[in-house]
């Protein structure tokens, strides 16, 4: 239908820790197996760490299994 907004799904993963230092091992260990990664902030405090590229989720995939 005409004007009716599109919704996107696509499957993505999340990871919050307020811990810099967590959040640091983690990404280091994404950054270690090719996985591409955003923070995402919530006001000024950075900690939710977003996977969503689609090459990026199948590698998740791979290695933590599927989310559903």
């Amino acid at each position: 239908m005409a004007g009716e907004p599109k919704r996107y799904e696509y499957p993505r993963y999340f990871f919050t820790n307020k811990s810099d230092d967590i959040r640091r091992l983690f990404t280091e260990a994404l950054d270690g197996v090719g996985v591409e990664w955003t923070v995402l902030a919530r006001g000024s405090d950075p900690f939710n760490v977003s996977i969503a590229r689609k090459a990026s989720v199948a590698l998740m995939d791979a290695y933590v299994g599927p989310k559903y």
